[in-house]
Order: structure tokens, then sequence, then C-alpha cells
């Protein structure tokens, strides 16, 4: 097979392996009835990792840019799943926290997170996913050095 149609399949392939895992995340959103979204869930899935951030930070990991940030951090803040934190310096600079709240959310989506992953990368054997990792990884570095993100 030539190199060129590999190159064509390859973004082609990967825009519709994220589009189907959207559809089934937000499909067994529905199903369970969670009360936040997949991008809620994730911003609570990283502040459970990391603890307190700034939103720039969040807003960096997830690739979203500030205006979404804040909304999506606003709606989360008055349902109680997380709380900006004042810097002292008097700055409006917030770091971003999980309530106890937020914690029992995330700790309640969680295994459902892990299972659709599990049946996402059933019959995938580890050294498999490794070497997809690295050359995602490796397309990511590239699309990075060529695209100019306004975070």
């Amino acid at each position: 097979m030539p190199q060129n149609f590999l190159n064509k399949k390859v973004l082609f392939t990967l825009m519709t392996t994220g589009l189907l895992s959207k559809v089934a995340t937000l499909q067994m959103y529905a199903k369970n009835k969670f009360a936040i979204t997949p991008e809620q869930y994730l911003i609570l899935s990283i502040l459970a990792e990391s603890g307190e951030l700034y939103q720039r930070q969040i807003c960096e990991i997830t690739y979203k840019d500030r205006p979404n940030m804040t909304r999506l951090l606003n709606i989360l803040e008055k349902d109680g799943l997380v709380k900006r934190i004042s810097e002292a310096n008097g700055r409006k600079i917030n770091k971003i926290r999980l309530t106890e709240k937020g914690a029992k959310m995330h700790a309640k989506i969680k295994p459902y997170m892990l299972e659709l992953r599990d049946d996402a990368v059933k019959d995938i054997k580890k050294e498999e996913l490794e070497t997809c990792f690295a050359i995602m990884n490796k397309m990511m570095a590239n699309l990075e050095k060529k695209t100019k993100l306004h975070i």
C-alpha cells in the first residue's frame, strides 16, 4: 500500500475513532442519567488527579480556550462540584479545586469510563497500544507545531 494512501487515511481514522468515542460516551451518560457532561467529567478527572490547578493549566491540558473553560467552570461551580480559590495577591487569578461533592461525582462516573475504555481497547495487545500511543504522540507534536492555539 503506498505511503500517500496511508497518509490520507490516518487523520480520517483518528477523527472517526474520536467521534465514535464521543458518541459512545454520550450514550453511556444518557443511559446512566449522569448529571454532568463528559466535558465536565474530564475537568473533574483532571482535578482529581492533579489537585488544585489554575484555569489556564486546565485549558492547556484539555486544549480548550479560556471562554469555554470559564463557561464549564461556572457550571461546575454553580453545581458545587468545584471551587475557585482566590490568590492572595489580589489579582483575578484563581486556583480551581474539586469539592467533596465533585469528588463523589467523579468517583461515581469513573468506573463507567474505565469500562468504556476497556471496551475500546479489547483484543488489542499491550505492545500494540504502546506503539499506537507513541505514534499518536508524535502526530500531536507535529500538529502542535503547525497550530496556533489561543489558550
